[in-house]
């Protein structure tokens, strides 16, 4: 069950399946101005430095860690997932050197950080092994199969994919991701033809799919128990006043994350 949380001015959402510290943050609770207000995470959407760096600070509140503590990336919709160490954290308004569509760590007290403006966000855990994951799951970088390479790299630092705990966050709904031929084909192939409820055809010849639910299948696929996955019900197309969204915004936005950090 996804959770709404407060603290100060924040709100942020968490997920009852992650033992871990960690968030799903909206746009609430920053001091960004305009068409960023106000809980920007973006380094390179138009910010103040200063803002960005103070909403860093606040987000880092959350977690109990400061602005320059995260690790994150540069996202490009591929399936790079980089295995991170104390040395990957990111001094705010500084350029990242490297390419990654997921973070994953066994280092303790090491925040992993990917934003999300109507892509799907997926923050793995697995408590017995100290393993978590951030992952940035765009319909390409989830038919690469980024979720299967995280899985991976989890596996190879301890953790078993059944002891592995997901939460799927807020993105774009089934109801609006509204799509052509080129992405059901490749879900389709992704999951080997386990697509059952998955699209929906329009009456524009355009299909609807949900991408969530694809990733939720994924994981089982990948051997992760479905009473261990928790997938949000909030469409931040729906929610526009709440979380950034891509396509209702024509990419004049801000940028929301997801987070987490190891005890």
């Amino acid at each position: 069950m996804f959770i709404e949380n407060r603290k100060n001015e924040l709100i942020y959402m968490t997920s009852d399946r992650i033992p871990a510290r960690h968030a799903f943050t909206t746009r609430f609770g920053g001091v960004s101005t305009g068409y960023l207000a106000s809980l920007n995470l973006g380094e390179h959407r138009g910010d103040a430095p200063e803002n960005v760096r103070e909403n860093y600070r606040r987000a880092g509140g959350i977690l109990g860690v400061g602005a320059d503590d995260f690790v994150i990336s540069k996202q490009v919709h591929k399936t790079e997932v980089r295995v991170c160490s104390a040395a990957d954290r990111h001094t705010v308004n500084t350029d990242v050197t490297y390419e990654a569509n997921g973070l994953v760590t066994s280092v303790r007290a090491l925040p992993l950080m990917i934003f999300i403006a109507d892509c799907v966000p997926v923050l793995l855990h697995d408590p017995a092994a100290g393993v978590a994951a951030a992952v940035h799951c765009g319909w390409r970088s989830s038919v690469g199969d980024i979720l299967g390479e995280a899985v991976r790299k989890m596996t190879a630092l301890g953790a078993r994919p059944e002891d592995i705990r997901a939460a799927i966050g807020p993105s774009i709904g089934f109801d609006h991701f509204e799509v052509g031929p080129e992405v059901p084909e490749a879900v389709t192939a992704y999951l080997s033809g386990d697509t059952d409820g998955l699209f929906r055809s329009e009456a524009n010849g355009k299909t609807l799919v949900d991408l969530r639910g694809a990733n939720a299948r994924r994981l089982a696929q990948l051997g992760v128990l479905p009473e261990n996955v928790d997938v949000s019900a909030e469409c931040t197309m729906c929610s526009p006043d709440k979380y950034w969204s891509h396509r209702v915004t024509g990419g004049v936005r801000g940028s929301q994350c997801a987070m987490i950090i190891l005890d």
